[in-house]
């Protein structure tokens, strides 16, 4: 195995994180940046009103993408281990 297979390793599994974690995190982008426009018309400045609003956010974004999520990670773990034999060779 040499050094460029190790990058090109590392560089799909970055990018399989970002893909991954994409759909959480712009949730929470968006859900917090609505919650601060809220807050920042009405002056309400509770910290729980921007937190909770995002959990339920998060975990309902969980429960649709769920599925696809732990389907392209396990595509890409067996991915890994065809390399990984590959690579012993």
């Amino acid at each position: 195995m040499n050094q460029s297979e190790v990058i090109a390793v590392t560089q799909q599994a970055l990018y399989m994180v970002m893909k991954v974690s994409a759909p959480i995190l712009i949730t929470g982008l968006i859900v917090g940046l609505i919650i601060s426009i809220f807050q920042a018309t009405t002056q309400i400045n509770d910290q729980t009103l921007s937190f909770v609003p995002k959990i339920i956010a998060v975990f309902i974004v969980l429960l649709v993408s769920g599925a696809w999520m732990i389907n392209t990670l396990i595509d890409f773990t067996n991915y890994l281990f065809i390399q990984i034999n590959t690579f012993t060779r």
